[in-house]
């Protein structure tokens, strides 16, 4: 008797229904007969699930590209999108169900079954699809890219994954809650258990279970009007609930807007638009005209609202880059696309290392750190990530963290101000850098955020004065803010 048998009662007796119809294939799910191509929806997010694998791609960034190659457009553009995300999320689940069906280590099964399992798992556990249509196809996709006796082995794991429903297998395969909550929670929410306990330490244990979850909510399409370039009337959708210049897109493309093809309003995450506000609005005494710095800049969403918000102040801002290609899309961010020139507010990119930035000491009144990080608050829109990170990254990015943060108040002049920006709430990423660099340096402390960002609700951050986001509570990333104000000598 194999685990799943062991494991969990037969979906009949546990009353588990089909949910609903989706794109399906015929009513088969044997291995025999004639060769049948791949259905194109599915046969995408495979190609999405190989291109995370293989060449460590961002599913969301590679998606639209392997949507246009195989022509999928409305419904079956829809359903790849979701197959494929929706997989990636869940994977961690997924693969503890796999597990228990399988009688030999995953890791001995071949990338491309596997990745042909994870996506027929997700479909007959998590989306409304019929169990045969998910098994049928799952089984043709496997034929097609694999080989007829991988097909068989997929039809046979496929057919045990679908005697229980998702709650069940999770009852089946997960450590007891009340005896390993984090253990729990890994199988449960599918995130690493050193997320899980990462993630636990800074928002609370009363909170986790809720921001895990919120972790495998797809988020809403949000847009930004840059200031000065664009308006909210144009956007459309419904204004977000804290930055002045954020929509949410009800539907449709982002692209089929004028302003957003044009490069005068973008897509861009509502507490990325605070953290350009938090520094845009933070009290400065006036000495002429402002110099600010975005130092780590790439790709350049936040660069581009800096420099909109600049020029309508009469500042100036330069986007410092270390990687050549990423200021390069720093650089497009900022062009305006009828002359070809940069937007107004923005005086120029640079590609250099922002720990050794090649700028003079104290010359820039309000300097942007938005660190590299673990981008653990970002799994709603990145959730490969959470597969890709180990604790072990931890100590490389917090060492250049503590860099660029110190190289950048050096840079910034005497009643300047440097926000420091995390796309992760992890501790040793926010506080911890923070609490480092203000025990070395006299002539540093902490200013609370006030204004626009102060006031967002139930948003304390881990020291006095700073703020957290959180997707649970605010519908946001995970984003950490911390204004440090340079003091006069």
């Amino acid at each position: 008797m194999s685990p799943s048998d062991r494991a969990q009662p037969n979906r009949a007796q546990s009353g588990r229904r089909n949910r609903g119809r989706g794109p399906q294939g015929p009513g088969r799910s044997g291995t025999r007969g004639a060769t049948k191509p791949a259905d194109p929806a599915r046969l995408a997010a495979f190609e999405v699930l190989k291109a995370v694998r293989v060449d460590e791609a961002y599913a969301n960034l590679v998606l639209p590209h392997v949507l246009g190659r195989l022509g999928l457009e409305g419904r079956d553009a829809a359903f790849a999108t979701e197959l494929a995300s929706g997989t990636l999320r869940q994977q961690g689940t997924y693969d503890a169900i796999l597990a228990a069906c399988i009688d030999r280590p995953l890791a001995k099964v071949e990338a491309k079954v596997l990745d042909v399992l994870r996506l027929g798992a997700h479909q007959i556990l998590s989306m409304r699809v019929p169990d045969h249509a998910a098994i049928s196809t799952s089984v043709d996709l496997a034929r097609s890219k694999v080989g007829q006796g991988p097909a068989g082995f997929v039809n046979a794991v496929l057919r045990k994954v679908s005697r229980s429903s998702l709650e069940e297998w999770v009852i089946a395969v997960a450590p007891a809650r009340e005896k390993d909550h984090d253990g729990w929670a890994a199988v449960a929410f599918s995130h690493p258990r050193w997320v899980v306990e990462r993630l636990a330490e800074a928002v609370g244990r009363d909170q986790v279970d809720a921001l895990l979850a919120a972790d495998n909510v797809p988020p809403a399409v949000t847009l930004v009007a840059r200031p000065g370039r664009s308006s909210l009337e144009e956007l459309g959708g419904a204004p977000t609930a804290h930055s002045p210049y954020g929509a949410t897109l009800e539907s449709g493309s982002p692209a089929g807007i004028p302003a957003v093809a044009e490069g005068r309003a973008g897509v861009q995450d509502e507490g990325s638009q605070l953290v350009a506000l938090a520094l845009a609005e933070a009290g400065l005494e006036s000495r002429g005209p402002e110099v600010w710095l975005d130092a780590c800049a790439g790709p350049g969403g936040k660069s581009a609202l800096l420099a909109a918000l600049a020029s309508q102040r009469g500042a100036s801002l330069v986007a410092n880059e270390r990687q050549p290609h990423r200021a390069g899309l720093v650089r497009q961010n900022l062009l305006a696309r009828e002359s070809d020139a940069l937007v107004p507010g923005a005086a120029g990119v640079v590609a250099g290392d922002g720990t050794r930035a090649p700028f003079r000491a104290g010359v820039f009144d309000r300097v942007l750190v938005d660190a590299p990080c673990t981008g653990l608050g970002a799994l709603r829109r990145r959730p490969e990530s959470r597969w890709r990170r180990t604790a072990r990254d931890l100590d490389v990015l917090i060492d250049l963290q503590r860099s660029l943060l110190e190289r950048a108040i050096d840079l910034t002049r005497p009643g300047g101000a440097v926000l420091y920006a995390t796309c992760s709430p992890v501790l040793a990423e926010t506080q911890g850098v923070v609490e480092h660099v203000l025990s070395a340096r006299s002539d540093l402390r902490v200013e609370p955020i006030a204004a626009t960002v102060g006031q967002v609700p139930n948003s304390a951050g881990p020291i006095a004065g700073t703020v957290q986001l959180w997707p649970h509570r605010h519908g946001t990333d995970a984003m950490f803010l911390a204004l440090l104000r340079r003091d006069e000598a």
